[in-house]
């Protein structure tokens, strides 16, 4: 499968919707989609992409990258595989001695946890998804 680097471009948190949109757009192109969300992930990413933001607890994302990180996982990157009936499909890579692993996850997740560290870990997203949202 061949993958594009990408980055979060924009984030749309409306306050009269259920559905916020974030954006990715191709790191050396010009080609974007725009994946709906729920307000959760959508503030959490909001958040995190905001300097200074450290939570006064683990939230939920950080969790996940703890609960990883003790069983001696390092995170990778995120890759969106798969674009079905509207609904995309991400995997979290990690790898754990030498080993690949990938978690399955909602973008938002994957997104979420992906901006949890600094720098963010990389988010590819499959040429054929990217061909297939950006029409």
């Amino acid at each position: 499968m061949s993958v594009i680097p990408m980055q979060l471009a924009r984030i749309i948190i409306s306050e009269i919707s259920d559905n916020q949109v974030i954006y990715l757009q191709e790191v050396d192109g010009e080609r974007q989609f725009p994946i709906l969300i729920g307000i959760f992930e959508a503030t959490s990413i909001d958040r995190r992409v905001k300097e200074d933001y450290s939570p006064p607890r683990p939230l939920t994302h950080d969790l996940i990258v703890s609960v990883a990180e003790r069983m001696g996982a390092v995170f990778e990157s995120v890759v969106i595989s798969e674009l079905h009936e509207h609904t995309y499909y991400a995997k979290l890579q990690l790898k754990k001695d030498g080993e690949l692993i990938e978690i399955d996850a909602r973008p938002s997740d994957a997104i979420a946890v992906a901006v949890t560290f600094s720098p963010p870990l990389p988010i590819y997203v499959s040429e054929e998804v990217l061909n297939e949202a950006s029409n």
